[in-house]
Order: C-alpha cells, then sequence, then structure tokens
C-alpha cells in the first residue's frame, strides 16, 4: 500500500468563510483520479455529497472543494486554511 503523498502533493487553500479547497498536484495521475469522491469524503470525515470534485488531467489536479465545518475565524473553527485537512489527505492509504 502506498500513502497518498507519494501520489502527490496536496495543497490546501482558503476558498472562502464557508468553503476549503484542497488541490493534489498528481505525480500518477490516473491512480489518485481512481480514488473514489466517497473514499475521500470519509478520509476528510465529511458528507460524500457534499464534497465538489473537479477532475484536471491535462494539468494532472485532482480538486476538491468542500464546506467548513464552522464559518472561516467563528470561535468553533479550528483550520483557518485548511491545513489540517491536507495533513489527513497525505497520510490515507492508496491501494496499488
Amino acid at each position: 500500500m502506498r500513502e497518498l503523498r507519494d501520489l502527490a502533493r496536496v495543497r490546501s487553500k482558503n476558498a472562502g468563510p464557508f468553503w476549503i479547497t484542497l488541490d493534489l498536484f498528481c505525480d500518477d495521475y490516473d491512480a489518485v483520479a481512481a480514488i473514489d469522491t466517497a473514499a475521500f469524503a470519509a478520509r476528510l470525515r465529511c458528507d460524500p455529497d457534499a464534497v465538489r470534485r473537479f477532475d484536471l488531467p491535462d494539468l494532472s489536479v485532482v480538486k476538491l472543494s468542500l464546506p467548513r465545518p464552522a464559518p472561516q475565524g467563528a470561535f468553533h473553527d479550528r483550520d483557518m486554511h485548511g491545513a489540517a485537512l491536507g495533513a489527513a489527505l497525505e497520510g490515507m492509504t492508496v491501494p496499488e
């Protein structure tokens, strides 16, 4: 088994007060693109129906956007820029 960090570089971005976007810059685009959106959602602990996924094969990028659990800057916001979510994805196990 490989980890996602072996296949892609994950960058998190603030996509506004209500969304976080994770960009996966792929070294092995086909392997990353084959991962089901529900598997990403499970790793991120969010509803799979809430995840917006954009596959950009010409750029070897998979983008995932998801609603923030709390608005950015709110008292309960623990991750202003989504960095913890990006780190969670990097450790995701990917089948060979």
